[in-house]
């Protein structure tokens, strides 16, 4: 069975990229569907599917977009127009891949309809914004960014090659030979995890897969916090085990690994049942010691690598921190387990590490201990630090007890 691919480019400024682009995969065996979203020239090339479809299907009349002369308002119908022609090809089976290639006006089109496809699926683009901030377009997802090094604007020696690069990596992804192992059919499992609790969660996946649970292990930099959250609620894990919820910190006082407000939320809203610890609540994250903003200078700084600097939270910051666990905890519409280790919350901050810090640790327990009184979340505390392989033990068996029954009795679809 042949393979296509869908190709999304603006044909008007960028015609002879997308021109060599197509023609590079198609020369490779692999048809192309052209989505046109350009606004304001002609196409240099006849596509697939005509820019004028592609407004109609953001809301918007093409020739209302022409005489607005409002690029944000053209690109934004546009790529709600492009994002719902992607999709539909994709569910009608129509396409094995998706490409693009564009400057940061091209890679939002592209990267809004990209996002919404499965993980798994193959989807690239070559763009000017890959070597810097990339979040706001890969978001949570497998989405490639290939950096294209010159500005998208003619062909030369450089912008070929790393296109027709670009061509092959996609050809290859979607004609492969399946080699790997056959999709488990093990239930998953997601883990949180950082490197100042990688022992807990090294062990406790080695007992989770005892169980015959595959594990997914997330870091947690912000993106990997928002990846198991997307994933949870897609309904993918059969339990959550959240040893690491540092991002709360980053969130609260303003480090560089944010998840967002929702953030220990996901399994709780369709009543996964899930294991909560407060790994790594000790520390916010900044990059390299210079990066620190001034008015924490004065704080307890621990430089973990040259890239990456942590900075301990106060007990202010900690009670905080424990009220918004809690709070998020007791909100949960399946089992849930709130794990406080009393020894130590991370691998630093145990009895002579340089976190360890009596005063805030008993705020942030405390402030736990409050916040779940009355609610249905069992609350279990260790005498032991997060890393202690009984600490890891107990909590594996706590989640593997509430699969089990959760399996067996399922909660209401309206919870």
């Amino acid at each position: 069975m042949p393979h296509t691919v869908v190709l999304v480019g603006s044909l008007d400024t960028k015609s002879d990229e997308n021109d060599f682009l197509r023609r590079s995969i198609e020369q490779a065996g692999v048809d192309v569907i052209v989505v046109d979203t350009s606004v304001l020239g002609e196409p240099g090339f006849p596509p697939d599917v005509l820019r004028e479809q592609v407004a109609s299907a953001g809301g918007a009349e093409h020739s209302e977009l022409v005489a607005a002369h409002d690029r944000g308002q053209a690109l934004a119908i546009m790529a709600a127009g492009t994002a719902k022609i992607v999709a539909e090809l994709h569910e009608a089976g129509r396409i094995d891949g998706a490409i693009a290639l564009g400057g940061t006006g091209g890679t939002s089109v592209a990267s809004t309809a990209f996002r919404a496809l499965p993980l798994g699926f193959p989807k690239i683009i070559v763009s000017t914004a890959a070597s810097g901030n990339t979040e706001a377009y890969i978001g949570e997802t497998d989405l490639i960014l290939i950096p294209s090094v010159v500005d998208i604007a003619g062909l030369n020696r450089i912008s070929t090659r790393i296109i027709e690069n670009a061509a092959a990596a996609l050809v290859g992804m979607v004609t492969k030979q399946q080699t790997t192992v056959p999709t488990s059919s093990r239930p998953l499992v997601a883990a949180s995890m950082f490197g100042v609790t990688t022992p807990c969660v090294t062990e406790a996946r080695r007992l989770l897969e005892e169980h015959g649970y595959e594990v997914l292990v997330f870091h947690m930099t912000g993106s990997g916090g928002r990846a198991l959250e997307s994933l949870a609620r897609q309904g993918f894990f059969a339990g959550v085990l959240d040893v690491t919820t540092t991002e709360l910190a980053d969130q609260l006082v303003g480090g560089v690994f944010v998840a967002g407000p929702t953030r220990l939320t996901a399994a709780g809203s369709v009543g996964v049942p899930q294991v909560i610890s407060v790994g790594a609540l000790d520390m916010v994250n900044f990059g390299s010691l210079e990066t620190v903003p001034e008015k924490f200078r004065q704080r307890t700084l621990y430089e973990h690598n040259s890239s990456v600097t942590l900075m301990r939270t106060t007990a202010q910051e900690c009670a905080l921190l424990g009220a918004e666990l809690a709070r998020k905890a007791s909100a949960a519409a399946g089992p849930t387990s709130v794990f406080l280790p009393l020894r130590g919350i991370s691998a630093i901050a145990v009895d002579g590490g340089p976190f360890h810090d009596e005063d805030a640790d008993t705020a942030l327990f405390e402030s736990v201990r409050a916040g779940l009184a009355g609610s249905d979340v069992d609350l279990i505390e260790l005498d032991t630090d997060i890393n202690d392989p009984e600490f890891a033990r107990t909590m594996v068996d706590t989640l593997h007890s509430a699969i089990q029954a959760h399996n067996m009795h399922p909660a209401p679809a309206s919870a």
